[in-house]
């Protein structure tokens, strides 16, 4: 194990916190600043989906024909250039390129911080688990962060979280990845290609699939769903990210701390019904507080759940893996809010919200069977002892 990776890891992960989450907040400012209509503002959004997608497949191949660090020092520089760009010119041409580079950065990230910490470690559920939390804490600063700085200037909350990528793209810089000959001996000793033959693997890409599905839609819809339903409004509207972010924290630490390795699948079971529970009552309360609450509580039930199946993959874990898992996950965060969307212009905002149910529930199944899987596996083990 090499400590030094494993704590670049958590720190790369915690300014990953801060740039990818900053975002949202950025496309706000940079549409008042120069008058975006709101569709060119989910453009803008969408593409750096695009971007966070493409660099999680692409984080799985580059590495053999580059080397570890060229193909990380490569992508991650997107942080930093992304967000200057941003900072510099209103051009749509070029603010799209920029939030393309972010995604890239983005994804990029979450692949080589999984692998730095998740590679060096002896109880990967515990250290996936921080790595996770030092992200939500990026996430819950940056709002503050950028409210501090708007008022010295339009352009410094970008200048600001362009320097926090640069300061990511050192922290890879000094991680200790390996080069080019050095990370193609490394995968090709380690798993090769061998986990898409896996029922685990796939299990698992579902269950993310899910996860991501269910916690993109709470992201990107229930603000304009308290508001619509006029449950939530004005300032107390913004807490929400707050909320969210506070108690994902919270979780992913006591997660961090409790958990043991062998109740993995266990606990992802009744993260699943604990999903489904809360986003239930998100959708029947119609008052402030008992909205915050369920909206909390579902944001605990959520946050374990990534680092949680990412450990799940085990010894299978590379940057070719993850890479892959991470990717099609990534495809439910894009669908489910986009389903959403559709439906809601065809039968109201609250039947729209209510297909998310499914993803919550398809986390609680696939997790149940991953238990029963497991069980049969042990009960096969000891009958063959």
């Amino acid at each position: 194990m090499n400590r030094h990776s494993y704590k670049s890891g958590m720190a790369g992960f915690f300014l990953s916190g801060v740039c990818a989450i900053s975002s949202g907040v950025i496309v706000s400012l940079l549409r008042d600043q120069y008058q975006f209509s709101y569709s060119f503002s989910g453009t803008l959004v969408s593409t750096m989906s695009i971007g966070n997608m493409a660099a999680l497949l692409l984080a799985g191949v580059l590495p053999g024909m580059i080397g570890e660090k060229a193909t990380t020092l490569i992508m991650t520089s997107g942080y930093f250039l992304g967000y200057l760009a941003s900072a510099l010119t209103g051009n749509p041409v070029f603010l799209l390129l920029a939030f393309l580079m972010m995604g890239i950065a983005k994804g990029c990230s979450a692949n080589k911080c999984t692998i730095l910490v998740g590679s060096n470690t002896d109880d990967r559920p515990k250290a996936l688990n921080l790595m996770n939390a030092w992200f939500a804490l990026g996430a819950l600063l940056c709002p503050f962060l950028i409210a501090s700085l708007q008022g010295i200037n339009a352009s410094m909350p970008m200048v600001s979280v362009s320097f926090a990528g640069l300061c990511l793209w050192f922290v890879f810089l000094f991680s200790g990845l390996p080069g080019k000959n050095a990370a193609a001996a490394g995968e090709s000793r380690k798993t090769g290609y061998s986990f898409l033959k896996s029922p685990v693997f796939w299990l698992l890409a579902l269950l993310l699939f899910c996860e991501n599905a269910a916690e993109y839609t709470v992201n990107g819809w229930m603000v304009t769903y308290y508001k619509n339903e006029q449950i939530l409004s004005g300032t107390l509207a913004s807490y929400t990210v707050t909320v969210q972010w506070s108690f994902t924290l919270i979780a992913r630490l006591l997660l961090a701390f409790s958990l043991k390795s062998k109740n993995t699948f266990k606990a992802l079971t009744v993260m699943g019904v604990g999903m489904t529970v809360m986003y239930g009552a998100l959708l029947l309360v119609d008052t402030p507080v008992p909205a915050l609450i369920a909206l909390a509580l579902f944001s605990f039930s959520v946050a374990g759940v990534y680092p949680l199946a990412v450990a799940g993959v085990g010894e299978m874990l590379s940057s070719a893996s993850v890479g892959i898992l991470l990717a099609f996950a990534g495809v439910g965060g894009i669908l489910f809010p986009w389903l959403v969307g559709i439906i809601a212009d065809a039968a109201g905002l609250r039947t729209g919200m209510a297909v998310n149910l499914i993803p919550c529930a398809g986390t609680a199944v696939l997790s149940l069977v991953m238990v029963f899987r497991q069980r049969k596996q042990e009960r096969c083990g000891t009958a063959a002892e």
